[in-house]
């Protein structure tokens, strides 16, 4: 599909561009010719008027005033010039007689009076072969008063139009043919380039479709074994106090099953608004460190179940800050309270998760101050920052950049070597970081996590103060 589709841009962008430049060469190609024309024809009425000007008109009879030309005198000192030149003179009668020419053999042509000049075709024979010529004639009619002294004819060859035009030709054809080649072959290499974020974007909603499919059929196919099972006790047994006590627990599993199967429902239709970006949630003053004690003191209840040890340190201010609206709101950023909130609950329920027992959490905010090193003068906007530290088995490196993909598991088989792990991992949809990433993108913030496997991890994330636009 997408080499299809890449083939289709590649040549859709050079036959565009072929059509343009056929357009380009033939708009060049009648600029030129009409250009030789217009010179050839600027050349022949100069010759034409040269030629008039150098004409030696005699009396005939002074009686009547009747005048002729006296030909010898008046293109003797003109057939050399113009023979250079590669034109031809000829001079008629006023009858249309030739009277005198500088070409070898007479072209045979009624004369036609014409300035702005024609192209003529002359067909001659010799050797009992046709040849053909084709010239570019002015014809003037010299007068005097109002006799008619003859007609004044200059021809000039075709070639001097053809064959420039032929050559321009030839070079258009030629570059338009190397310019189509190239454009087909950059075209083939952009379209590849414009295409390859489709492709990625694709193969991602390939795998995230893949990935729900899976997770959501698990918890289906669960509720649906389990309401067979209870119609089919249903069908062979009475009902009675045993009986009872174990539709119960089916009815708890399938409960249990649809609260996880709501959750990752939730969870993908949250991460659709990010991503679609229709998401309408308002922005006020949160106080982040009344919020991590709140979300440190409801995982406090998993920490003792798994003897780990959860705490919470607050950077205190600077003692040079003694504003107290300042230190009031040393910890207050402009946010979303219910998305901080599900951010810092799956980081800190991810910490206590993959740390065994007699192991540690801790949870760190602090403020930072950008300063100018120089002057010691504040500028730009400070930002909040929450480290979550703790003693777990640790991310493989190789696993890192691909942490906060959705569904994304470190572990393929999803269990680890501690029991209660295991269990717990099994129960979850693989998007909590994913999560935690929209809520920190969406707030302009950053998260970074190090990891050393069997030491432990930590997770940073940063937060502006104020919200940028």
């Amino acid at each position: 599909m997408f080499q299809t589709t890449r083939r289709r841009l590649a040549l859709w962008y050079t036959a565009v561009t072929a059509v343009l430049l056929l357009l380009f060469a033939i708009g060049v190609y009648l600029y030129v010719r009409s250009t030789l024309v217009e010179r050839v024809d600027d050349t022949l009425n100069h010759v034409v008027e040269v030629v008039e000007r150098s004409l030696v008109i005699e009396p005939v009879n002074s009686d009547n005033g009747r005048s002729r030309i006296n030909v010898e005198a008046s293109f003797r000192n003109n057939a050399d010039t113009v023979e250079d030149d590669h034109i031809d003179l000829e001079w008629f009668s006023p009858t249309g007689k030739l009277l005198w020419s500088t070409l070898s053999e007479p072209l045979d042509i009624p004369i036609h009076v014409n300035r702005t000049g024609e192209t003529v075709h002359v067909v001659r024979q010799r050797d009992g072969e046709n040849s053909s010529l084709l010239l570019r004639q002015v014809t003037e009619r010299v007068e005097v008063g109002k006799q008619v002294l003859g007609y004044l004819r200059v021809s000039h060859p075709w070639f001097e139009v053809t064959k420039p035009s032929r050559q321009l030709i030839f070079d258009l054809a030629l570059g338009i043919w190397l310019m189509v080649l190239s454009v087909g072959a950059s075209g083939w290499f952009l379209s590849g380039k414009a295409m390859e974020p489709v492709r990625q974007s694709y193969q991602r909603l390939k795998q995230f479709t893949a990935d729900a499919s899976h997770e959501l059929r698990s918890p289906i196919a669960l509720i649906q074994t389990n309401v067979q099972v209870a119609l089919a006790d249903l069908e062979s047994a009475e009902v009675e106090g045993a009986t009872l006590e174990h539709y119960r627990q089916q009815l708890k599993v399938v409960e249990r099953l649809t609260q996880r199967l709501g959750k990752l429902v939730n969870d993908l239709l949250f991460l659709a608004r990010q991503d679609s970006g229709i998401s309408k949630e308002s922005f006020s003053p949160c106080p982040v460190d009344a919020l991590l004690m709140e979300v440190v003191e409801e995982q406090q209840l998993l920490a003792a179940e798994k003897d780990i040890t959860l705490s919470f340190k607050l950077v205190d201010p600077p003692a040079s800050e003694t504003n107290p609206e300042m230190l009031e709101n040393w910890f207050t950023l402009i946010g979303n309270w219910d998305q901080l909130v599900r951010l810092f609950t799956n980081l800190i329920g991810n910490a206590l998760r993959y740390t065994t027992s007699s192991g540690w959490v801790n949870v760190e905010l602090a403020r930072i101050e950008e300063n100018n090193r120089v002057s010691g003068l504040r500028y730009g906007s400070p930002q909040l920052q929450v480290k979550i530290s703790d003693t777990g088995i640790g991310i493989p490196a190789e696993a890192l950049p691909r942490l906060f993909d959705r569904f994304y598991r470190v572990d393929p088989a999803r269990t680890h070597t501690n029991s209660k792990t295991a269990t717990e991992n099994t129960t979850g949809s693989g998007l909590g970081l994913a999560i935690a990433l929209a809520i920190v993108e969406n707030h302009h913030g950053q998260i970074q996590v190090e990891s050393t496997v069997g030491i432990g991890t930590t997770v940073t994330v940063t937060l502006p103060i104020g919200l940028e636009t």
